[in-house]
């Protein structure tokens, strides 16, 4: 890829992450190499047996994997969760700067900087450092104004209506 841009799928309405893999499953297609970074997901999901099947092009790390929310962690569980997140951010630059992967994606990187596991200043130097030629996918709720600013598309999901609100769960094979 000549040009790479960055990416945010942002908003209160489902199909942050499936955007993301939507592009993920498309690239790999194409032969493009692809990494997704999953941050606080514990459950076993299906993209995970996905991305198996489209090795070598598509890979998912989890990272800051957790089975709890943050705000249910005792502080020695979150300051444990944010060391983990501090020590694989080094090991997440490194990969994005090595330009091994066509296409980052920051998967609910959203939700660990407002868990305060990282820092808007710290996500912000992930863009700024990015290769020319990587495409940078960042999804999760409530976006910082800096990200909007830095990212060259933004796509907002809007709920209009979810089947959660009358107690549907998430089902196998649609949301995880």
């Amino acid at each position: 890829m000549e040009k790479g841009y960055v990416q945010v799928y942002t908003g209160n309405g489902k199909g942050k992450t499936t955007a993301a893999l939507g592009l993920a499953f498309r690239a790999a297609g194409r032969g493009m190499k692809v990494i997704m970074f999953q941050f606080l997901k514990g459950m076993d999901t299906g993209e995970l047996k996905s991305a198996e099947l489209l090795k070598p092009n598509f890979e998912i790390r989890r990272f800051a994997e957790s089975k709890k929310f943050t705000w249910n962690l005792t502080k020695e569980e979150f300051d444990d969760l944010k060391q983990n997140v501090k020590d694989e951010y080094n090991q997440l630059a490194a990969v994005i700067k090595s330009k091994d992967y066509d296409i980052v994606i920051l998967d609910e990187v959203m939700a660990a900087m407002h868990g305060g596991l990282l820092t808007v200043q710290e996500v912000e130097r992930l863009i700024e450092e990015k290769p020319e030629t990587v495409e940078l996918i960042l999804t999760g709720r409530d976006v910082p104004q800096e990200i909007i600013e830095k990212a060259d598309l933004v796509t907002e999901m809007r709920e209009v209506k979810h089947y959660f609100k009358i107690g549907v769960p998430a089902r196998v094979g649609i949301e995880m």
